[in-house]
């Protein structure tokens, strides 16, 4: 495994958009869009998203393939963290390999990560680079139509 960061590219994006829309990686973020599999919706997301300077978006390469992506955001005054793998790559290391490149691009401290509670695989991930959970909260969750226990990260160095 060789993974490496660069930027998103246009051509990433119908691969993103399956990934997005695959029911198990929803149910798994649960923070989504409220229909994943509107391509529009899609569309104005990373649109909006990636014409604010202040994101940071990168694709994640696992020798040189395009398996997904890892990128940064301010929300309520904080900075957080946000990445999305191929579920075909679920297991293999991918997103904490990710990460700790990412943590050497991205060096807001604090930076925060958010999980839904079930998500014990990411929150493992954010652990492993170092971030601590600092609380939970019971938010509406889009993308599973339901109220979500949503544990939060933060990472101090």
């Amino acid at each position: 495994m060789a993974i490496t960061l660069r930027p998103l590219a246009d051509t990433d994006l119908d691969a993103l958009f399956s990934w997005e829309s695959d029911p198990r990686a929803v149910e798994m973020a649960a923070f989504t869009r409220a229909n994943p599999s509107d391509r529009g919706a899609f569309e104005v997301h990373y649109e909006r998203v990636r014409g604010d300077s202040a994101n940071t978006l990168l694709a994640i390469e696992d020798d040189g393939e395009f398996v997904g992506t890892v990128g940064s955001y301010t929300m309520e005054g904080r900075r957080e963290v946000t990445y999305w793998i191929s579920p075909a790559r679920w297991g293999r290391g991918v997103a904490s390999a990710a990460l700790r490149a990412f943590l050497a691009v991205e060096s807001t401290r604090p930076l925060y990560g958010r999980v839904a509670g079930h998500n014990v695989a990411s929150a493992k991930v954010l652990a492993r680079a170092g971030f601590v959970e600092v609380g939970s909260e019971t938010a509406f969750a889009p993308g599973v139509g339901a109220e979500v226990v949503e544990r939060i990260y933060r990472l101090d160095r």
